[in-house]
């Protein structure tokens, strides 16, 4: 079984974070230099929060405030849902689901060490799922024979 320590392993385990006194726009220059459309809000080596690409769309932009002036602490998210590395893929993608979020910080004695999204879980399902069907379809080939 995958497991959210075997994703970090192969994504990488970076793991690119933000103060919550910096601006929103400080946030969005930083998601869109790594590419990620989340990142952790870290206070004192401390996960307090998460901002998203989301969070800008919904609590920024459709209330006319901008991004210069508009800080992390005021739009991220306070509750942040976590995992442990040996969770696997299948039980990181109900808490996403259930929770209707994209990105989970994965925490080994209190300190994170990776962040996992949808996508990667997705991916390493589909994985399985072909590895799967290879596996059937090798054995009715065989059993045909």
């Amino acid at each position: 079984m995958i497991n959210a320590q075997n994703i970090l392993e192969i994504k990488g385990k970076d793991v690119w974070s933000i103060s919550p006194d910096d601006t929103v726009y400080d946030a969005l220059r930083l998601m869109a230099r790594v590419d990620c459309g989340a990142l952790l809000v870290m206070e004192n080596d401390k996960l307090v929060g998460m901002i998203s690409e989301r969070d800008y769309a919904r609590k920024v932009i459709l209330f006319g405030k901008t991004s210069k002036e508009t800080l992390v602490r005021e739009i991220m998210t306070n509750k942040v849902f976590t995992i442990h590395p040996m969770q696997i893929c299948e039980e990181c993608m109900q808490i996403m689901t259930r929770n209707k979020i994209r990105h989970l910080p994965v925490v080994l004695e209190g300190k994170v060490i990776g962040v996992i999204s949808i996508g990667d879980v997705v991916k390493h399902l589909m994985h399985k799922q072909k590895e799967k069907i290879r596996d059937l379809t090798e054995r009715v080939l065989q059993s045909d024979s």
